[in-house]
């Protein structure tokens, strides 16, 4: 799908904007609004060189912008049976495959979205399995932390040295926040990206109230980027069973304030779901779409009962999600682990920060190439 960054006639209260801003945003949508119906016709291209181009030759999209790759719940504990050296199983410690994803394929980030290391994170444990690994592409990944992340007991490193998830953040330093929080922001290029923590109890809480929501709440109202993603580990929003409503905040902040896109795991699954609101109500026109991509290699779980809005479910394919991030719109694919067949490309629009603003509906695009 082709779209560009903005919600349709949205009034954004509290998000005052000096009128020079206002009119380089007003201006931008307008432009790309104008491309895309020129496009529909015929007169100029709308679907540039995207991501595509990395899951079917494994060689740097021949674009601009970035690219980035995500995906949760990835590398298993190397005491575990299927382990083999990190050569996995055929249904389960498939890490090494989903890393060979990632590696020399000129990625501007990863995103982990958590459990990133069974059991439970302890440091030894992702320094003999996810090291071994996604650990090859380090220097460029943004963690958040998973559940798993924080357990004491049942694998390598799970005891009381782990506490507040020792292991995590020890292993990845300064790139995974401060311990005690684990949430943080960063821009890749013209996007502003925002790591939280679902892990409420550990994280001094999720609610708007909390040193977390007021983070965030702080975060979004000092970033004026068009676009925004953020991500964390236990989803709003998942057909798989273990949704909850820890995150309803964050999902309410990010939805008051445009956020474009959020990215989850937890559920051992891939799923999309069409924009919607936290309630999860269907909403194409100010809604957010969530991903949730737990298929980075530890194992799969299934899909207990079909979640309202979701569009795409996958429960048997290991592999990463990789986004191109365009200025005004994102594309996003799901690349399977070599020798899968799961594979699905689109551009969607992202929500921009900007005044009130009645646009025509932009048309659906077909997918990059068949899924």
């Amino acid at each position: 799908m082709l779209g560009v960054c903005g919600r349709v006639g949205l009034s954004r209260a509290g998000r005052k904007r000096a009128g020079g801003l206002r009119a380089r945003k007003g201006a931008q949508r307008w432009a790309v609004v104008a491309a895309l119906a020129l496009g529909s016709i015929g007169l100029i291209p709308v679907v540039s060189p995207s991501v595509r181009a990395v899951a079917a030759s494994g060689q740097p999209a021949a674009v601009s912008d970035p690219v980035i790759a995500a995906a949760g719940d990835i590398a298993c504990d190397p005491s575990n049976a299927n382990f083999n050296g990190g050569n996995g199983a055929s249904n389960s410690c498939r890490q090494l495959y989903t890393s060979n994803l990632l590696v020399n394929a000129n990625l501007a980030a990863v995103l982990d979205l958590g459990d990133n290391q069974y059991y439970c994170g302890g440091y030894q444990a992702f320094l003999q399995s996810y090291d071994l690994s996604w650990g090859r592409v380090k220097s460029i990944t943004h963690p958040a932390v998973g559940n798993h992340e924080y357990l004491t007991s049942g694998g390598t490193g799970c005891d009381a040295s782990n506490a507040g998830a020792a292991g995590y953040f020890n292993y990845f330093g300064s790139a995974a926040g401060q311990p005690g929080q684990g949430y943080y922001s960063f821009d890749i290029g013209t996007w502003h990206i925002i790591a939280l923590n679902s892990n409420c109890g550990s994280a001094g809480g999720c609610g708007a109230t909390s040193p977390q929501g007021v983070w965030l709440a702080n975060d979004l109202k000092t970033h004026s980027n068009f676009c925004t993603l953020a991500y964390w580990h236990i989803p709003l929003f998942s057909s798989g069973g273990r949704a909850n409503n820890n995150s309803k905040a964050f999902w309410q902040l990010l939805y008051d304030n445009n956020a474009d896109l959020i990215l989850s795991a937890h559920d051992h699954t891939y799923e999309r779901f069409a924009p919607q609101t936290p309630s999860g109500t269907l909403d194409t026109s100010r809604g957010i779409r969530e991903l949730l991509v737990g298929s980075g290699g530890a194992n799969h779980t299934g899909i207990v009962s079909v979640a309202a809005n979701s569009e795409v479910r996958n429960s048997d394919t290991f592999g990463v999600l990789m986004l191109t991030l365009h200025p005004t719109s994102y594309d996003w694919q799901f690349v399977p682990e070599a020798g899968k067949t799961l594979r699905r490309a689109r551009r969607s629009p992202t929500r921009g920060r900007r005044p009130a603003m009645v646009l025509p509906r932009t048309p659906r695009r077909r997918p990059l190439r068949p899924t």
